[in-house]
């Protein structure tokens, strides 16, 4: 009996296995056809948040209009209509090009449009729409020295050839141009800059931008290669499994490009792109602005690197064993490792663990926290040039150790170490260009797309120069000032 009836069970259960693969085809799709993750986000957050690197026009780039600082560019104009049909608002979020596909997968935006080709290599790792356009590989180089060159590459040989840094023009070189030396740099102005001092001899552009340049620059001409092949494809890209999105991107590129509003936006941008301004009212509020988010980075960075650094030079110097190796660990390994590994870890790995940081945010903390490593040797230093009389006699008089170090000790070792910390800050102040990889912009980020907006390569790198030197002279002498009142209420 007790066998007939689990023998009815198991066909009960049989027959409903067998039913659910039928039973699937009736369940409605709404959910998995009608939105992705990826698409859910931004339809919730009501912003469509783009990765650009604006130093490529006429893709993208700065422009002054009405007084204001912009960013400007066909690639801009497309990203405003495709959040328009997507029903949301457009936000940019601009860093360097090499940090787009890492912000991409942690999230910190949404997609990509900023003139990226869709390789192999970039497939495994996110998606891509269908292709808007397939620019030229070219090379632009001295018009005095075109005689060297041909249309072959092999002329080329022996030669130091420029491309920008993980692009398809890098991966042109290597693979067509073996015999070259290759140097890869982070943006095309560097790579321009270089080729017109005569550093290198040719530079491997698309054909945007490379004629773009040399109708800028009479002294710069731009050779086709043979064979004249495409670049690639040039796509929008997003996050892997994201279907939804990427049905309605490709559907706003048919529109776009059917229609000719494709080049109607590339007609506006060349236009804003040789728009007659003069360099300062063009440029001038983003050097402005950049000497600005400087200076508070390197106020935010130096204020947790004192109280960081002066916490863990306690550290150091305690009688507890676990808090030394916590203050020697952390020493060691942050001046250990390169402020730019540092700045990547805070940007990214704050936003795998739930905290989206800004970039300012981010580049001023990695940069504090940098900071805090030589703070705290310093501090340690000058805890230590003071007399060990003074802490007995501080004792002997019934102090405390904690008030031995605050009222007795600190004071007299902050005048010992003050032309010190004095030096930190202003190398603070240099060391804040490294953080714009991550999008800060910071001077140098500013005097980059300056560079690549206005196609001069050497004179926003001169003004930067006279606009740090003027941050650290001034800064220098008030330190010197403030040290020698010092030196007089000591006596």
């Amino acid at each position: 009996m007790k066998f007939k009836k689990m023998k009815q069970l198991l066909m009960v259960l049989v027959s409903m296995m067998l039913l659910i693969p039928t039973l699937l085809v009736f369940v409605p799709k709404a959910h998995a056809d009608d939105t992705d993750a990826t698409y859910a986000k931004i339809k919730k957050n009501g912003v469509l948040v783009v990765g650009m690197s604006a130093d490529y026009a006429p893709f993208e780039f700065h422009t002054t209009i009405n007084g204001r600082d912009e960013i400007v560019g066909f690639e801009v104009a497309m990203a405003k209509q495709l959040a328009k049909d997507l029903g949301v608002k457009m936000q940019i979020k601009e860093m360097g090009f090499d940090g787009l596909i890492g912000a991409l997968q942690t999230g910190k935006i949404d997609v990509i449009i900023s003139g990226i080709n869709a390789t192999p290599e970039r497939e495994q790792v996110v998606a891509f729409s269908k292709p808007y356009m397939s620019p030229k590989q070219t090379v632009l180089i001295l018009k005095k020295n075109a005689p060297q060159f041909t249309t072959d590459v092999s002329s080329f040989a022996g030669k130091k050839v420029g491309a920008q840094r993980q692009t398809t023009q890098e991966t042109f070189v290597q693979e067509n141009m073996a015999n070259s030396k290759l140097v890869s740099l982070q943006k095309v102005p560097d790579l321009v800059s270089q080729l017109s001092a005569g550093k290198i001899a040719g530079v491997v552009l698309n054909d945007p931008i490379s004629e773009a340049y040399a109708q800028q620059n009479k002294a710069l001409a731009v050779i086709y290669p043979k064979p004249n092949e495409s670049e690639g494809a040039v796509s929008i890209a997003m996050p892997k499994n994201s279907p939804v999105l990427q049905a309605k991107i490709n559907a706003a590129i048919d529109q776009m490009v059917s229609s000719g509003q494709l080049n109607k936006f590339k007609k506006e941008a060349n236009t804003l792109m040789f728009a007659k301004q003069s360099f300062w009212a063009k440029y001038g509020n983003l050097f402005v602005k950049g000497t600005l988010i400087t200076l508070a980075l390197a106020a935010v960075a130096v204020i947790i690197g004192v109280v960081l650094g002066t916490i863990l030079a306690l550290f150091k110097l305690s009688p507890n064993f676990i808090l030394r190796v916590i203050g020697n660990v952390y020493v060691e390994y942050v001046r250990g490792t390169p402020l730019l590994v540092q700045a990547f870890m805070v940007f990214f790995g704050t936003q795998v663990i739930g905290l989206n940081l800004s970039a300012f945010a981010a580049g001023s903390l990695a940069m504090g926290l940098n900071s805090a490593a030589y703070v705290a040797e310093i501090i340690r230093s000058g805890i230590n040039s003071v007399d060990g009389g003074q802490t007995e006699a501080a004792r002997s008089l019934g102090l405390s150790k904690r008030k031995t170090m605050r009222f007795i000790v600190l004071p007299q070792a902050v005048k010992n170490i003050l032309p010190a910390l004095g030096n930190e800050f202003v190398t603070v102040i240099k060391e804040g260009s490294v953080v714009s990889v991550i999008g800060v912009g910071e001077l140098m980020f500013q005097t980059g797309v300056v560079q690549g907006a206005s196609f001069k390569p050497f004179f926003p790198l001169l003004i930067a120069s006279f606009i740090y030197f003027i941050l650290t002279f001034t800064i220098s002498r008030a330190l010197g000032y403030a040290e020698k009142r010092m030196a007089r209420t000591s006596r």
